[in-house]
């Protein structure tokens, strides 16, 4: 089916199912990945690998945002070109923004390559423990002009009406991913290097297939002469700047949080604390990849002024995130034991109480955490980026630096129950925000 049956004429129930399902069991494959990965460094290489692991994650984030940052922000004006019928517009866009995420690989990569020692230094982090964590950060940094290209291309296909191709793609980056992974970690032995080297390896491997078809002309968006103009720039910036700016302050976010759990519980609370995010980075990749893969027909129909369509469409975002988010609180809460024990099953005792409360207290997280994820996306995939980025960074850094210092009297308890308070928070703050857009609109 084309981009523009696709789209507009497909019903919104039958197009969530088209588009978000494929998109959803894209990134689960991709959230699973992730999950080995941390199971495969926990159980092989052991609880001070995966605690180096988790502290090194959040720069290692911070080297994908920039590219995160011009993939998003491209993806949604191109859409929005194409519901206009201004395709060399699309193009224009599409052509400057794979220019400017190379870019921007090579000169965040050459950064953190040099400042890994010095930053994990400053998170508290000494001996082996601080070694393994700048080794696992300098691969990243070195293959990032190729790696991380993969998140744009992504959404490229998508808005080329390719969701099954995309599925596929991040099925295949998550396997080979993984096969690599268990080669160089299980088979050949080598340190936690490897399991950053397998990773980037999958990823580039994918992005260079993924756009042998836009090489050959043989979709909708194509390469062109590139026109950079200042508008243009800042209008990719300002559109990714809700998902920039949810990346690199939920970065910060971790990067504190990590620095008082350090001298809360030492290496054993962050190791609790990795397992958190995996199970968080699970929940909120489904979420994602059914709200995500409808961005570009939410912008398509509001380039078209097809308005009631694209209520349509995010009526159906809201209760699937919704029906996700209640059913992972639920399972979360009840078997804590039993999701720490997937990623540190020969942990001592120590880690395990701790880490079965933490879950537990956890869980409470997804009873709102839902509804911010749903609005910021649809703020987003209708061009209003101030909205969406001021849901973006209270769920991720506001809300989470405030309930650090309330909940602080209460230890460790307070920051497992941190991220539960924020998404709360946030849930009324993008209530608020819904309602005034409703109003004006």
């Amino acid at each position: 089916m084309n981009t523009h049956d696709l789209f507009i004429k497909t019903p919104p129930v039958k197009l969530f199912f088209t588009a978000a399902v494929p998109g959803a069991a894209s990134m689960l494959a991709s959230s699973l990945y992730q999950l080995i990965d941390g199971v495969f460094v926990g159980r092989i290489l052991g609880e001070t690998a995966f605690a180096a692991l988790n502290l090194a994650m959040p720069f290692v984030i911070i080297n994908f945002a920039l590219a995160d940052l011009i993939g998003v922000g491209s993806s949604v004006p191109i859409s929005i070109s194409l519901g206009e019928k201004k395709e060399h517009a699309a193009n224009n866009i599409f052509t400057c923004a794979c220019i400017m995420i190379v870019a921007a690989g090579i000169l965040v990569g050459a950064a953190l390559f040099g400042l890994a020692p010095l930053l994990i230094r400053l998170m508290g982090a000494e001996g082996e423990f601080a070694e393994l964590a700048v080794a696992y950060l300098r691969v990243y940094a070195l293959c990032s002009p190729i790696s991380t290209i993969v998140f744009a291309v992504d959404n490229y296909l998508r808005i080329c009406g390719k969701i099954r191709g995309s599925m596929f793609l991040n099925i295949l980056m998550a396997g080979l991913s993984a096969v690599l992974e268990f080669l160089f970690l299980f088979v050949f032995r080598w340190g936690i290097w490897a399991a950053a080297l397998a990773t980037c390896l999958g990823m580039m491997i994918c992005a260079v297939i993924a756009f042998i078809p836009f090489f050959a002309g043989k979709l909708r968006l194509s390469f062109c002469r590139p026109h950079f103009s200042w508008r243009l720039i800042m209008r990719i910036i300002s559109c990714g700047c809700p998902s920039f700016l949810s990346n690199i302050a939920g970065r910060i976010t971790s990067i504190i949080m990590n620095i008082f759990l350090v001298r809360l519980g030492g290496q054993t609370a962050v190791s609790v604390y990795g397992i958190l995010m995996y199970i968080d980075g699970i929940v909120q990749s489904i979420m994602y990849g059914m709200c995500d893969s409808l961005q570009p027909a939410v912008g398509y129909n509001w380039g078209a002024r097809e308005y009631r369509r694209v209520r349509a469409i995010e009526g159906c975002c809201f209760g699937a995130s919704g029906t996700v988010s209640l059913l992972a609180a639920a399972v979360i809460f009840l078997f804590p034991l039993q999701t720490a024990e997937l990623f540190m099953g020969s942990g001592g005792e120590t880690l395990m109480v701790m880490a079965e409360a933490a879950v537990r207290l956890f869980a409470l997280t997804y009873v709102a955490r839902w509804f911010p994820f749903a609005s910021q996306s649809y703020m987003l995939a209708i061009e209003k980026p101030i909205p969406a980025s001021v849901i973006s960074i209270s769920i991720s850094l506001v809300f989470p630096v405030i309930f650090i210092a309330v909940l602080w009297p209460l230890g460790l308890t307070g920051m497992w129950l941190n991220l539960a308070a924020a998404s709360f928070a946030t849930a009324v703050l993008s209530a608020v925000i819904l309602k005034k857009f409703t109003v004006n609109h």
